[in-house]
């Protein structure tokens, strides 16, 4: 009979500490705040991962976009390069021949005078000179109106 008394108060008094929790209500309203501040800073957690993951995801997409952009531009860049350089040889090569042509295309008489002329410059500039003094002076008494 003890032993059912004993196990009578102990029920009894699970009991009561049962009810007594159910109506403590600001108790249990504090536990429940107290997990949604856990789980909210969980998510707080998480979220900041999430962002700092997608900046990262960001970051490294634009540093690829800005390579390929950079190579695209030395590519272009080259290949201008080359089509100059090209261009330039042709024109050289045709200023050559164009020379060559010309050179050989004079009578001798008129390539030995020039070939003089470039040995000695200064006679051909002092004759230059003075062709172009003749031809001022005609042109100066041909617009004042002294023609003869």
């Amino acid at each position: 009979m003890r032993g059912q008394i004993e196990r009578t108060r102990g029920e009894l008094g699970d009991t009561v500490a049962e009810l007594a929790q159910k109506a403590d209500l600001k108790g249990r309203a504090m536990a429940r705040a107290a997990d949604l501040r856990d789980k909210a800073g969980a998510m707080t957690v998480q979220l900041r991962s999430n962002a700092a993951q997608a900046g990262h995801a960001v970051q490294e997409r634009a540093a690829r976009a800005g390579h390929a952009v950079q190579d695209k531009a030395a590519l272009a860049g080259h290949q201008v390069q080359d089509r100059a350089n090209r261009t330039g040889h042709t024109v050289q090569d045709k200023a050559t021949r164009a020379g060559h042509a010309v050179e050989h295309g004079v009578p001798r008489p008129v390539r030995t005078l020039v070939q003089a002329g470039l040995r000695h410059p200064r006679p051909v500039l002092i004759a230059g000179a003075a062709v172009g003094a003749v031809v001022a002076t005609e042109a100066l008494r041909r617009r004042h109106g002294g023609h003869r």
